[in-house]
């Protein structure tokens, strides 16, 4: 599959296809068999034109097994569901067992995780609040093995298409990409920022909005744990995820002849 999406707004990597699959593409690094790994390396990976799988052992962390449709793996968290409501919000460390629990897995986590789990990452203000976003969020059991990312241009739309299309843009390139999604469509809510970790903004979210009569685009990596984690792959600050199902995709390409991109704003955007 070709994008004149990314030709025209100047993409500096390659647009992702997500599929879900029963095989698993010919040299595609998957993560090991309960192996830590972020789910964002995968997608880099293929923004980068190469292809990587992960399956509902090979996720890497609860978070991404949860953003790309493996059901609720929160509850296989250290400590189940309060462990890791406690790890999003204040941390273990008060919480009764807290500690011992941090001291059994502290050999098999880095300094800075072992950290978070006693401490808590704090992206959250408490449990409750944590157990109010799990609730809200639209969990997903896909129906097939894998989540396959790859380059857009080695995906077939007729033998596996893509489920979700996502491309990495900095700010003047998702300004551009939110005007498309808008282009031609009524309302003036066509795209959303959902408050969410960045594998779910790439996957379950996106996963949600493909089901909807009048699917939307959902922008993402506002999750600073991604954004660390991305800019050590792609090497570039300032991106941002934009993630579209299939059906929006197409109609955004069909709008890029005779839109913006042909005109001085955006070219002078461009050079500057």
């Amino acid at each position: 599959m070709e994008s004149m999406i990314a030709e025209s707004i100047g993409l500096r990597h390659y647009p992702v296809a997500l599929s879900w699959s029963d095989e698993k593409p010919p040299e595609a690094i998957q993560f090991k068999e309960g192996r830590w790994g972020c789910v964002m390396w995968l997608a880099a990976h293929a923004a980068k034109g190469k292809p990587a799988v992960c399956d509902e052992k090979t996720f890497g962390c609860v978070g991404g097994g949860v953003g790309l449709g493996f059901g609720n793996q929160y509850v296989n968290f250290p400590g189940g569901l309060p462990g890791f409501c406690h790890f999003l919000s204040y941390g273990n460390a008060s919480r009764e067992g807290g500690e011992d629990l941090a001291a059994s897995i502290r050999p098999f986590v880095t300094a800075d995780t072992y950290d978070d789990f006693l401490e808590g990452e704090r992206y959250l203000k408490d449990p409750e609040r944590v157990q109010e976003f799990i609730e809200d969020l639209p969990i997903t059991t896909i129906p097939r093995r894998f989540v396959v990312f790859r380059p857009l241009k080695d995906a077939d739309e007729q033998e596996n298409p893509p489920e979700i299309i996502i491309f990495f843009a900095t700010p003047d390139q998702l300004s551009a990409l939110v005007i498309l999604a808008n282009y031609a469509r009524k309302g003036n809510e066509n795209v959303i920022i959902p408050y969410a970790a960045g594998c779910q903004t790439m996957g379950i979210y996106p996963y949600q909005e493909a089901r909807s009569k009048n699917p939307r685009a959902v922008v993402g990596l506002t999750d600073l744990s991604a954004r660390l984690n991305i800019r050590k792959q792609l090497g570039d600050p300032h991106f941002m995820t934009f993630a579209v199902p299939l059906s929006l995709f197409r109609k955004m390409e069909e709008n890029v002849p005779g839109s913006f991109v042909e005109r001085p704003t955006w070219k002078n955007l461009q050079e500057k």
